[in-house]
């Protein structure tokens, strides 16, 4: 299980996104105003990785996932995924990527599909996190990440995906699919 340190990151995940987001070509919007608004982590069953599902909700009111994977050494043929690097107040330098792209990140999402894994709160150590829901699915070809995130109910057809919920900037909670398998 991973370890959630009560410590500081310099930069922060928000300062490393709020660069990082205006970039990404899946993103018709501007990264201004981010704010923290939920997400939940996964475990790398090696204990190297550490995987996080962060939602963000920007000041124009637009929610965006940004799955990101933290390292402690640059990641071979990483290339174009680096989100950032940032100084972590106990564990050191971090290499913060683009979780999109991470095998540990895909095989981990992977597993939650497959209802062989539990997804845990962000900020608390071995706690499962009850609000991230999942229809289980065994076969799928394929992971599909949404990153701009809207509310709604399943997709359509039978496959498999996670749900989870964020806070809009008025307080309330919003839920909204963020991996649909295929």
């Amino acid at each position: 299980m991973a370890v959630i340190h009560d410590t500081t990151m310099h930069p922060t995940k928000l300062e490393l996104l709020a660069r990082w987001l205006p970039e990404q070509a899946w993103n018709s919007r501007s990264g201004d105003g981010l704010v923290r608004a939920g997400g939940f982590r996964l475990d790398d069953p090696d204990g190297e990785v550490g995987i996080e599902f962060m939602v963000v909700t920007a000041a124009d009111g637009a929610a965006y996932l940004a799955p990101m994977t933290y390292r402690g050494a640059p990641r071979t043929g990483a290339d174009g995924t680096l989100i950032g690097r940032a100084e972590h107040g106990v564990l050191g330098t971090r290499w913060i990527y683009d979780g999109e792209h991470d095998p540990v990140l895909l095989a981990q999402l992977a597993a939650l599909l497959r209802g062989e894994a539990l997804a845990q709160a962000q900020s608390r150590s071995n706690t499962p996190d009850p609000t991230v829901l999942v229809r289980p699915w065994h076969s799928a070809r394929s992971i599909h990440i949404r990153r701009l995130l809207s509310e709604g109910d399943a997709p359509a057809g039978d496959g498999g995906y996670v749900s989870a919920t964020w806070q809009r900037a008025d307080g309330t909670v919003a839920r909204g699919i963020v991996a649909s398998t295929t």
